[in-house]
């Protein structure tokens, strides 16, 4: 190998890490950064999704309190019509 070919080689390298690091660099020189409004941004969704998980649950306790009354109100009227067969086979 001559001499020369290990030095084109060595330039070479050192140009493609130089790029390499100076566009990864350069990309995380330019990510985003949390800022104050990003954070009281966060907190307004936390706040809001925090609500809206209480409606859910109160959904829930009230569709829960609806079935058991048609439950009940299905029990009645099941309870009542089998009466009223058995006095009419009497």
């Amino acid at each position: 190998m001559d001499p020369h070919d290990s030095y084109k080689l060595g330039v070479i390298f050192f140009i493609s890490m130089s790029a390499m690091v100076s566009i990864v660099g350069g990309a995380w020189l330019k990510r985003p950064r949390a800022s104050a409004s990003d954070n009281r941004l966060l907190a307004d969704i936390a706040e809001r999704l925090a609500r809206l998980e209480s409606a859910v649950d109160a959904i829930a306790v009230e569709t829960e309190r609806i079935s058991e009354g048609q439950r009940f109100t299905t029990k009645l009227l099941n309870e009542r019509t089998g009466a009223e067969a058995g006095s009419a086979r009497s």
